[in-house]
Order: C-alpha cells, then sequence, then structure tokens
C-alpha cells in the first residue's frame, strides 16, 4: 500500500515536471523504479540481437583478412583424361604384351654405370649398335657393334649365359660363363683409367662396362612373363598419382606433371599369413591404359630390376603389333642402367621360330674363358 501511494506521488511530481525529489532517492529505489518501468523481457531480445549483429560483423571481418587476400600460384598439371579398368582389364594388357613370341631386330643401345648414383654421379658410356634376337623361355643372342666391328657378343638358352668380350686391352678381352640364377660380383677392371675425350679412352671404357652386362637381364625386360589368373599368386589393385618429368614433346625444358598410373602388385604366398612382394606393373591411365614400368623383387624384397616402357607404336615388319619402341633397364643391384631403342621398328621381325642352336655362343676365338660358377662356387641371389 505504501509502495503504491509513493508510486502515484511520483506519478504527479513528473505530470508537474517536479524531478528533483528523485535526485533524492536511495539506490534501492532507484532500482525498483526501473525495474517497475523497463520491461527487462524487452531488453534482452533486443541486446542479443545487437550482440549477434556485433559478432557477425567482426567475424565478416577477420574473415576477409584470411580469406580474402590471395594469390594466384603455379602447381602441377594433372595430366587428362584419365581411363578407368579393373584388375581383368590391367591384366589383359600385360597378356597382350606377352603374346610376342620373339623378336628380331636393330637397336641402339645406351650403357649407364650407376656405381656412385649414391653421390649424385652416373657414368655414361657412349652409344653403340646391336643386333638381338629373343625368344621365349628366357633365350637371346645379342651383338654388340661399334663403326661395324664387333665389341662383344652374349647369349643365354634360358639356363645358361655366356658373354664373349672381343675389343679393348687383353685385360677385358674374355670369354665368360655363368648361370642365370646365380649373383656374381663385378669382373675385375683396373678402374683407374683417366677420363677424357680420346676416343681411345671411350672405348676402353664401353667395353669395361660391357663385359659385366649379363644377357638373361634382358629377356624379361622384352619378353614379359603373363599372368596365370589360375595360379597361386595374389593379386592387388591400387591407384597411384606421380610428380614427374614432362615428357612430351611440347614441354618446356624443366616442367614436372601430375600424372595418374594404376598399380597392379604381384604376391606369393610361400606360407600361410604371409605374402612377399614379386613383381610390380605400372599402367599409365593418361588417354588409355598403358603398361608403364614392371618392377621385379627378389625372396629379401629387395628391388632387382626396373623396367620402363615407352614411345609405343607398331612394330613389325610382317606380323606387326604394338610395342614399346624404348626399354630402359635399371638394376640396382648391379649398378647399371641400359636404353635399349629399335633403329628402325618397321624393320624388327616378330614371332619368327629359331632353333636351338640360334642361341648358342661359343669360344670360337680362342678368349681366355672365365667360368663363374667355378670361380665364386656358384653364390645364388638366395643365399
Amino acid at each position: 500500500m505504501k509502495e503504491r501511494k509513493f508510486l502515484t506521488g511520483l506519478q504527479d511530481l513528473q505530470d508537474k515536471h517536479d524531478f528533483s525529489i528523485l535526485r533524492r532517492l536511495t539506490y534501492d529505489w532507484r532500482l525498483r523504479l526501473m525495474l517497475k518501468f523497463f520491461n527487462a523481457h524487452r531488453i534482452v531480445p533486443s541486446r542479443l540481437l545487437l550482440s549477434v549483429l556485433a559478432v557477425s560483423v567482426l567475424l565478416f571481418t577477420v574473415g576477409c583478412g584470411l580469406f580474402g587476400a590471395k594469390r594466384k600460384i603455379t602447381v602441377e598439371q594433372l595430366l587428362t583424361p584419365l581411363a578407368d579398368a579393373d584388375r581383368n582389364r590391367l591384366i589383359q594388357e600385360i597378356n597382350r604384351l606377352a603374346n610376342v613370341k620373339s623378336i628380331h631386330g636393330k637397336v641402339d643401345i645406351q650403357f649407364e654405370d650407376t656405381s656412385f648414383a649414391s653421390s649424385g654421379v652416373a657414368d655414361q658410356y657412349r652409344l653403340v649398335d646391336g643386333t638381338i634376337t629373343l625368344q621365349r623361355p628366357g633365350k637371346i643372342y645379342l651383338i654388340i657393334q661399334f663403326t661395324f666391328v664387333d665389341i662383344a657378343q652374349m647369349a643365354s638358352d634360358g639356363e645358361h649365359f655366356s658373354v664373349a668380350v672381343l675389343k679393348g686391352d687383353d685385360k677385358y678381352k674374355r670369354f665368360v660363363k655363368g648361370t642365370n640364377n646365380a649373383s656374381y660380383p663385378k669382373l675385375d677392371t683396373d678402374g683407374n683409367a683417366k677420363a677424357g675425350n680420346n676416343e681411345k679412352q671411350k672405348e676402353k671404357e664401353t667395353v669395361s662396362a660391357l663385359s659385366n652386362l649379363r644377357p638373361q637381364h634382358l629377356t624379361d625386360a622384352f619378353m614379359i612373363r603373363p599372368i596365370e589368373t589360375t595360379g597361386s599368386m595374389v593379386y592387388a589393385q591400387s591407384e597411384f598419382f606421380n610428380n614427374e618429368p614432362d615428357t612430351r614433346r611440347q614441354a618446356k625444358k624443366g616442367t614436372r606433371i601430375i600424372r595418374g598410373y594404376y598399380l597392379l602388385e604381384e604376391f606369393s604366398q610361400p606360407v600361410p599369413g604371409e605374402a612377399k612382394l614379386r613383381r610390380r606393373f605400372w599402367f599409365d591411365r593418361v588417354g588409355g591404359i598403358r603398361l608403364a614400368r614392371v618392377q621385379d623383387y627378389d625372396e629379401r624384397g629387395r628391388l632387382i630390376t626396373d623396367v620402363s616402357y615407352s614411345n609405343e607404336k607398331a612394330v613389325g615388319a610382317g606380323p606387326t603389333a604394338s610395342l614399346p619402341s624404348r626399354i630402359e633397364i635399371t638394376r640396382p643391384q648391379d649398378q647399371y642402367k641400359l636404353s635399349i631403342t629399335y633403329q628402325d621398328s618397321a624393320s624388327v621381325e616378330l614371332n619368327r621360330d629359331y632353333p636351338p642352336r640360334a642361341f648358342l655362343l661359343e669360344n670360337k676365338w680362342g678368349l681366355q674363358e672365365v667360368d663363374l660358377d667355378v670361380q665364386y662356387k656358384k653364390v645364388t641371389a638366395n643365399q
């Protein structure tokens, strides 16, 4: 009742515009008056709306600072279009290349010694001519020449190999025999010859390098082993994008691109619950499906052979097939790289039958013979 009378009196004072009494009110009464004449439920939503608006403006301002200031940068281009394929399609491509039964043709051979690759240095030897004959399973006869003179000849019947080094100093000239599935140290050379531009010196270095070349290393690269889907091997497919140099003809020097690949990996299962990687196939997906690379691994998982295929074209003088015309063979454990290119793809002979004697190399020159099996007691790759 007292409060009502008090408020009525205040209303009279307000009507008479006399606010002097209000200045003498205690804090407690001022607070009561504020709660009486001002509705808190109306104020809270207004203040909340104002707060939300202020925060929104702040976030917008900060966002402009973070995301509004942008600049364009150059990145490697992803080559397109990318073809799709399942595991069966990839296996089909491998077996298509494996349909070639034999190859005979003229080639250019470039040998590169990668002994010092860990130091960023490799020795590249002169380009030489070659005549190569291959036939399944694992047979090869290779003649290496320079200026129409035989430098070396080598052969393998699929189980054993022989190499005749015909050119160079007496320490290089020899007839080497061995077993395909064995692993041998490099043959001794002095390695002390000084580098130079002298033609004779280059010839000696090339002969020295070729004396450690093994013919069986070429057979699996040219004559890819087919995949038997009913066999004991297990296959897994995956996708991979590789940052690599742009090798297209129109590419500028030093340009890099992103190329899409399918990987098909071949595993053996020696015991239950254990798998060992044996081969990895790389398929270029840009504009189609093309086998671009094959990697072979030994029992310990070490990379034994890394073969790259490029420049696929029609190969053959009679029967033709779409085959890579350039093959690069890298042997990390043997520390060399071999690049082989057909001199004339149209003159290559395919699928001709050769008798066993076509892959027999005899020491008709009377060279000093080195039997690696006797010398190194058959130290195999698995020991």
